[in-house]
């Protein structure tokens, strides 16, 4: 064992060094008291990056296409990407930690005063604000079945009793949800249009579900792909009137405004859940690239459009695709499809050697399906294509 305590080469403790230190040895690990949940906690798997599926199948990444995360395939807006730039000559220094330009042009757009805005690192973020504020041990979640994996984990995060309630046609089964509403139920997620399946909740149902929902539980209604559809219900409008103040709605730049990277998203509420949320939230948990992408993207309504074109063209082409084909798959609202393809876990291996990336649905306890996010045309038809090759009698 080496005697020397203090690194020379990086100026600190060296860990081996530590542990043949003759004085006062560390804890071993297994007398530390973790908390329990973590050791049941599901694990969220993401798509995979094109850069591990080239090192692992020894592929060159540039002639990967990744169709498994529902980015957007036009990338970010150049005005976007112009900001973003400018800003980087400033990084030296801390951003807004109230986020106050970015909120304000939120607010107006959406016709709302910036105390109804909360912005997260993600929308993932806005779901651990809400289990922070309002799950203790014990406490009941509602989520559909095939929801959003990131519910479950938070729920379990928090000590708190997920209920999952059958769906209905891969969607949402909103009367049973209500029904599922026991005095122990603190939240209510849904998605709306739900990832992983693309179903899109009724206007009626989401009448319904507004109207049904006891006072003292929250309604926590997902609208990350809302800018994909045509003509979406309107909640903002009971946020702005006050008259549902039990409501939050969560959005994001990942999707259609295509700033994955940069990771933001924003709640919609009622001042008080607000006040409440702002109240756990991290300083400077937004950063200034983020901040000055987000103001610039939300004025590129060219981009916009040319994204929803492109989408509406790649499910058309996608779904027409797969019925040719004979294949099962959900008419999607979103900027995805999921598909029925037998083996899945198989054919996801054998698309990525074909350097098509997608998304194996097994952790949805779906593993015949896969989804495939919209692409190019060109994306579009090349994983069609090896679709057509793999599944080849």
């Amino acid at each position: 064992m080496g005697h020397s305590t203090f690194d020379n080469r990086g100026g600190g403790w060296n860990a081996f060094d530590i542990l043949s230190f003759p004085g006062k040895l560390p804890l071993p690990v297994s007398a530390l008291k973790f908390n329990p949940q973590i050791a049941t906690l599901p694990v969220y798997v993401p798509g995979r990056p094109i850069e591990e599926v080239a090192r692992e199948l020894g592929l060159d990444p540039s002639g990967i296409i990744k169709l498994a995360s529902n980015e957007n395939p036009l990338g970010p807006s150049p005005k976007a990407l112009a900001a973003m730039e400018r800003t980087l000559r400033s990084l030296h220094l801390y951003p807004d930690g109230s986020s106050f330009h970015l909120k304000r042009a939120l607010a107006e757009r959406l016709y709302l005063d910036p105390g109804h805005l909360i912005l997260g690192n993600g929308s993932n973020e806005i779901i651990e604000f809400v289990g922070h504020a309002f799950l203790r041990p014990g406490d009941e979640v509602v989520v559909s079945q095939y929801c959003f994996a990131v519910y479950p984990i938070v729920t379990a995060l928090f000590g708190a009793q997920l209920v999952t309630v059958p769906a209905r046609g891969f969607g949402s089964d909103i009367p049973a949800m209500l029904r599922a509403i026991t005095p122990r139920t603190r939240m209510l997620f849904l998605a709306n249009p739900n990832n992983p399946t693309g179903t899109l909740a009724s206007r009626e149902a989401i009448s319904e579900l507004l109207a049904g929902v006891p006072e003292d539980v929250l309604l926590v209604l997902d609208e990350a792909y809302v800018e994909f559809l045509e003509d979406p219900a309107d909640c903002l409008s009971l946020i702005r009137a006050g008259t549902q103040p039990n409501l939050l709605l969560m959005r994001t730049f990942s999707k259609i405004f295509g700033l994955a990277g940069l990771r933001l998203g924003y709640g919609v509420g009622s001042p008080d859940v607000i006040s409440a949320l702002e109240r756990i939230r991290q300083p400077f948990n937004i950063n200034a690239l983020a901040q000055q992408g987000a103001l610039a993207a939300l004025e590129d309504a060219e981009h916009l459009a040319a994204t929803r074109a492109n989408n509406r063209q790649g499910l058309d082409f996608l779904h027409n695709a797969l019925a040719q084909m004979g294949l099962e798959y959900v008419p999607s609202h979103a900027n995805f499809v999921m598909v029925k393809v037998g083996e899945g876990a198989r054919v996801f291996g054998e698309l990525q050697k074909r350097g098509v990336i997608t998304r194996p649905m097994a952790s949805y306890g779906l593993p015949e399906w896969i989804r495939i996010s919209i692409g190019l045309p060109a994306e579009n038809h090349r994983c069609v294509v090896a679709l057509r090759e793999i599944l080849a009698p």
